[in-house]
């Protein structure tokens, strides 16, 4: 069945549309939600309420666009929701800190190690380095989502970054020893 057969019998609410529709995107939306989250358990919460909020909304879909982008953004908004439903983005400006880059020095990174390091990051530095760096979306656009500044964008994605390089530098560090 194409997809857009699959779609259009998830707008007439069939069961075993959504079910297809899950399988066919579950994968892939909880690794997105996994890189919002603090832990697998959050993610999973976030995924389901996200396919529930694809089902209510998916009459708003018009063919036009990637239907992919469309259920990533849906996601993207629903893990944002639930940090503003904690009251986990209130986020204050901060002062200016100077732009932090990690030079590859050709060591490699266990990918879970990353994950990890990033689930760790606070919820507003988190989310920030995620919507920028991960997903491409502009300080603008991130101000605009988060209701904050974009000066508190670029500071809290300053400071995620920093705390990154911080966490790889004491692992390579680590691991420099242990090979010793």
């Amino acid at each position: 069945m194409s997809l857009e057969i699959l779609i259009e019998k998830c707008k007439k609410n069939e069961t075993k549309a959504q079910s297809e529709l899950y399988k066919l995107f579950s994968r892939r939306l909880f690794a997105l939600c996994l890189k919002y989250s603090r832990n697998r358990a959050e993610a999973e919460d976030v995924l389901q309420d996200s396919f529930l909020t694809i089902f209510k909304k998916i009459e708003q879909y018009d063919n036009r666009g990637s239907f992919e982008g469309w259920i990533k953004r849906v996601t993207i908004n629903t893990a944002l929701q639930q940090y503003r439903k904690q009251g986990m983005l209130n986020i204050v400006d901060e002062a200016k800190i100077e732009d932090v880059t990690i030079e590859d020095d050709g060591f490699d990174l266990n990918i879970d190690f990353l994950l990890n390091c990033v689930q760790e990051l606070p919820d507003r530095y988190r989310l920030v380095f995620n919507l920028y760096v991960l997903d491409g979306y502009s300080h603008k656009e991130i101000a605009s989502m988060l209701d904050i500044s974009t000066g508190t964008t670029k500071s809290n994605l300053a400071r995620a970054r920093m705390i990154l390089k911080d966490k790889i530098e004491t692992y390579k560090s680590q691991v420099n020893l242990q090979s010793l």
